[in-house]
């Protein structure tokens, strides 16, 4: 699947890709799976809703760092 998708990719003299390309959220969740990264189910609805809402890029980075970005320790 991968193979197809760079094959139409125009390419430089080296072999490089010459433009940049975005994949879905289908083919990141098949290429992360390789790397055994997967979303829980939590996540996923998150996802579903960010959809439903219409949410901006923007908007869906700052709900993901709300709700699963890294909580500042208490000291003290």
């Amino acid at each position: 699947m991968i193979s197809s998708i760079m094959g139409n990719i125009p390419k430089t003299k080296n072999g490089r890709a010459r433009e940049s390309f975005t994949i879905g959220r289908e083919g990141f969740a098949k290429i992360s799976a390789v790397e055994g990264v997967r979303l829980s189910a939590d996540m996923k609805q998150a996802f579903r809703e960010f959809d439903s809402k219409g949410l901006s890029p923007e908007e869906r980075r700052r709900e993901i760092v709300r709700r699963y970005g890294k909580k500042p320790t208490q000291t003290g």
